[in-house]
């Protein structure tokens, strides 16, 4: 039986990379899903990939930022399918490419919005959600950067070593619960972003890759083979946890 038969899951991000990979192997594991982003052209597109597949699935266009919008999403999903059992709170963004001190108040603003307070606006309607339909698992996306920094990234380490935390409380809170929280922390993996990234720090993906153990970036794939993982009754005992799939960065 397909891990997710009869469920939903709902991906934010969901129009490229790692969120368009993970709401492909929902879909491909009996989810019916919800795939949200700001993107609309590339969310309706990973949508016409999960239908012509055979899988059911809903764009919803949704700023993660927004309170109206987040609680919006979550409304209906479960208006349209009756239920939530899993939630990738994926959606975020590298931020500018600057230290402490250069770094504006407009774009700590921006990155602390977009990859912090929306992971807690998700988790603030998502699991009632969850929790009226007897539980679930949700997967936050962090990065291998908040254990390893690197120069010129003040704000995207420091929101996403919030994640860490926030995710870890949550986990906590609702242990008891039936609902499961753990957090994602990708290495250099190709997505968008990444190659958005390395032309922002003048490096190859070649660069990156050869600095990891394993001598290559990841693919969307691994990334989202984790999050299936992570948020089906594969890990029912697990919670609370950060995940690195960073090919080995964490080793350092």
């Amino acid at each position: 039986m397909p891990l997710f038969e009869g469920k939903v899951a709902l991906v934010t991000g969901g129009a490229t990379g790692i969120g368009r990979e993970t709401a492909l192997r929902y879909a491909a594991q009996g989810a019916r899903v919800t795939v949200a982003d700001i993107n609309e052209d590339e969310g309706r597109n990973t949508i016409g990939m999960i239908e012509a597949a055979g899988g059911e699935a809903i764009f919803i266009r949704t700023d993660v930022t927004s309170p109206a919008d987040v609680e919006a999403m979550v409304a209906r999903t479960v208006e349209r399918f009756g239920r939530l059992d899993a939630a990738f709170n994926n959606a975020g963004t590298p931020g500018g490419f600057t230290n402490v001190v250069d770094c504006t108040m407009a774009e700590w603003e921006r990155t602390v919005a977009l990859n912090l307070t929306s992971v807690w606006l998700c988790m603030k309607h998502e699991i009632p959600a969850m929790l009226a339909s007897g539980g679930g698992a949700i997967v936050n996306t962090a990065s291998e950067a908040a254990n390893h920094p690197a120069p010129h990234m003040a704000t995207y380490v420091a929101t996403k070593s919030g994640v860490v935390g926030l995710t870890r409380s949550a986990a906590l809170d609702f242990a008891g619960q039936n609902v499961r929280v753990n957090a994602l922390l990708p290495g250099p993996t190709v997505t968008p972003m990444l190659l958005r990234g390395t032309q922002g720090l003048d490096r190859s993906l070649e660069a990156f890759g050869a600095g990891l153990p394993m001598g290559r970036v990841g693919q969307p794939r691994e990334q989202a083979d984790v999050v299936i993982f992570l948020t089906s009754e594969m890990s029912s005992f697990v919670t609370g946890m950060a995940v690195s799939v960073d090919g080995g960065l964490n080793l350092r």
